[in-house]
Formats: C-alpha cells, structure tokens, sequence
C-alpha cells in the first residue's frame, strides 16, 4: 500500500516532507500552490486541464528529461488513488515538471561549484496558476523552457537519435545521452540572450562574439587544465574593460606549488623575468612584450577570478589540446576582440599599447560573457558537433537526470566521454 500523501487542506500545517511512494514531494512549493486554493482541492474541478498537463509529463523525454522524475508512474495509474492524494499527485508532478523546465533538473545547489550558470528565476507557482487559467495549459508549461534556436536543434537531434535516423547501437545510446545532458545545460541559461555577448565554449576549446545577435568574430582560445582545481568553469558575467600592458599577479597557491619550487632550483628566475614577491606571498609580474598576460587583459569581475586575456605564447593556439592554463582563458586574437568590443580601430589599440603605461579601456558599454561547456552544439552550418569530455562533468548531470540514479558500467561511461569530435550532418 502506497504511503498517503498529505490532503491539501493538512499542506497548512502539514509534515515538511510530505511523500507519495518513495518520492520526496516539495513541501514549499505545494504549500504555497495550495495556499493560493485555500488549501482546497485544485484538480477536481478541471479534469480537462490536468488531463493536459498529465500528457506533456508523460512526454517529458522529449526535452530529454526522465518522466520518473515527476512520478510518471504513479501518474499513470493516478486513478485508483484516493481523491487528496490524486490532487496532490497532480500537482507536484506539474510544479517539478514546471521547475525542471524554467531552472533545470539539477537544483543549482547539487551542481558543481563550477557549474555556475542559472537562467532568471521564475515563480513556478504562478506560472501553474496562470497555465490551469489559460486556454492551453500545456503549451503555457512548456514556453517555460528555451525557446532558442540552440535549444530547439538539440531536441530535434534528440528525436533523431530515438528514432535511428543518424545510428544505431552503443554508441549512439553514449550520444543520445549526451545530448540530454546538453539540453539540460542549455536550460541552465537566459531564456533571451542578451543580442551583443561573448561566448566562450570550453569544450570547444573556441570564443564567438555576437553582435546584434550575428556571429562576427571567432577566435581559438586556451582553457584550463583538466586538474579539478584548474578547470575552466562555467559562469556569466559582463566585460567592463581591457586592461593594456597589464601586470599579472600570480595567485598565492601558484606561487607555492610551482614558482617557490623553481627558485630553489634557479634562484635568479624572479629577476630575469621582470617579478617581485609581494609581502602577502603573491608574485606581480611587470607588464611588458613577455609579460603572462600578453598585452590585454579583459576585466570582467567574477568569484572565480577567471579572465579573458592575451599570451606572449602563440605557439600554444596551435595545438588540438589547448587545455593548459590554470583556469583562465587565453584568446589568440585578443586586440580584434577588443577593438570590435570598444568600437574602435584596432591601431588606435596598438598605439596606446606602444607607450608601455597600463592603461584601463572602457568598453561604451558593458559586454555580457558566457563561459560554458558544451560538448554537443549546432555549429553554424547545421552540423552536430560533439566535443570530448574532457572534464568529465557529462555522466554525472546524466546520473542526477534519472529518477533513480545507479552507477553506469566502464562501458556507458566510455560512451558518454568519446575521444572523436566527428561532426554529425542534420
């Protein structure tokens, strides 16, 4: 016998964690709804409605998310529960549908540190109330999820896969999953983008700036190593500025773990590369043709300390493993970005760089940038591109997207982290 579920009168004053089966329920979210009901029952007097919203549930695959996940199930079987628990079903089933689609499936708070994009927050409770009022609830629920064209693709590539179209067997098993969790990180972003922003995909190792919301500008980029501590993570923020000839202040756990070590075997290293060791155990850099951060760097404030800037290394832009920073991005073409960012010409950038003084660049105006991870995306041909994981974030959003995660074999885990990038034609 099925554990009940309180009645939504008992959601008043009811347990915090109201269960049906062996789902935890989320007791806010319920109190709330009903509390905008009186804590009546809600269901009974729109059948039509629930009917409705019980389908696009049952079809939450199609944004590659488990049915499970909102008690498709019991869903399915709804009517041989008792009225309160019915209604109460229905009701989570379609908050956490709600919210799985405005926020995501993986609560930000069970994400990495580093997976630290999140689209504007919507009230999920009213959103039910004004989708049961409208004249199709269930197209009013699913316009919470992107509308973007990136968005649109990948579920369009998604429904290919089920259905065989692009292959068949393991690895197309490894993809498809791939491409579920993809969605998901798609859903982790701004419903509208800003028209004007920088977009720096770690996995593909590639920055795009969009003007307008056109694709102008496209360089490659160098990120972060795959050591935990030196991924590259993924956040939002805005570039305020270019900072030119720039000094670089080397972080004190740097300074430990390799520049103190190097000294004691050349004890002269501080000296001939223009640095001095700071009192609070830091080491600044002075700007200059070899200086770490080249002759740009983008201020663009962040908790991760993480910046766009430029090398006095161009070798390293030529190499298909460009994952060799401390976390910070290196672009190859810096001055291009910084001249179309600040609406100014490029030599302009040159000259005030040849007089050696640091100088702060504003941009007219503050420039979104997105740091992300996709290993599958369109690119603009149309072509799937899938990218190697090689921070191995995919299996573990794979694993919290099921219902109930289990433990994959080395043979899933090696699908869904393949080594080729081979595009795949839509």
């Amino acid at each position: 016998m099925l554990p009940r579920a309180p009645k939504p009168s008992r959601l008043r004053h009811g347990p915090s964690e109201p269960a049906l089966a062996d789902e935890r329920l989320n007791t806010d979210l319920l109190r709330r709804f009903y509390a905008r009901h009186g804590f009546a029952p809600v269901w009974t007097s729109r059948p039509a409605e629930a009917e409705a919203l019980v389908n696009i549930v049952l079809r939450a695959g199609e944004h590659g998310l488990d049915p499970e996940l909102f008690q498709a199930e019991q869903l399915q079987r709804r009517a041989t529960l008792p009225p309160p628990d019915r209604d109460v079903l229905l009701s989570a089933a379609f908050l956490s549908y709600a919210e799985a689609l405005a926020q995501g499936a993986v609560p930000a708070d069970q994400r990495r540190d580093g997976e630290a994009l999140s689209p504007e927050p919507v009230d999920v409770v009213a959103a039910l109330d004004a989708a049961m009022d409208s004249v199709d609830p269930a197209a009013a629920i699913t316009a919470l999820a992107p509308a973007t064209p990136a968005y649109r693709e990948l579920r369009q590539a998604l429904q290919l896969y089920r259905a065989g179209e692009l292959a068949r067997g393991a690895a197309a098993a490894g993809r498809l999953r791939r491409i579920e969790v993809n969605l998901e990180r798609q859903r982790w972003l701004p419903r509208q983008l800003p028209a004007d922003r920088v977009w720096v995909n770690v996995a593909d190792q590639q920055l795009e700036l969009y003007l307008a919301d056109r694709p102008v500008f496209s360089t490659r980029i160098v990120v972060g190593q795959d050591a935990l501590r030196n991924q590259s993570p993924e956040f939002r923020t805005a570039i305020e500025a270019g900072f030119l000839n720039p000094p670089w202040v080397i972080p004190r756990d740097i300074v430990t773990a390799e520049i103190l070590p190097r000294l004691l075997r050349d004890p002269d290293y501080l000296e001939r590369n223009n640095m001095l060791l700071r009192p609070n155990g830091e080491v600044e850099q002075a700007p200059g043709p070899e200086a770490g951060l080249g002759q740009i760097m983008f201020d663009m404030p962040n908790r991760f300390d993480v910046y766009l800037h430029d090398t006095p290394d161009r070798s390293v832009f030529e190499r298909d493993n460009r994952r060799i920073s401390h976390g910070c991005i290196r672009v190859q073409n810096p001055l291009e970005l910084a001249a179309l960012l600040m609406r100014r010409p490029i030599d302009s950038l040159h000259r005030e760089i040849a007089t050696g003084s640091t100088t702060r660049a504003n941009l007219p105006t503050p420039v979104a940038v997105f740091v992300t991870y996709q290993t599958v995306f369109l690119d603009s041909d149309g072509t799937l591109q899938f990218r190697p994981d090689f921070y191995n974030r995919d299996l573990g959003i794979w694993r919290q997207l099921r219902a109930r995660p289990q433990g994959s074999p080395p043979r899933l885990q090696a699908e869904m982290r393949p080594t080729s990038s081979a595009p795949v034609p839509l």
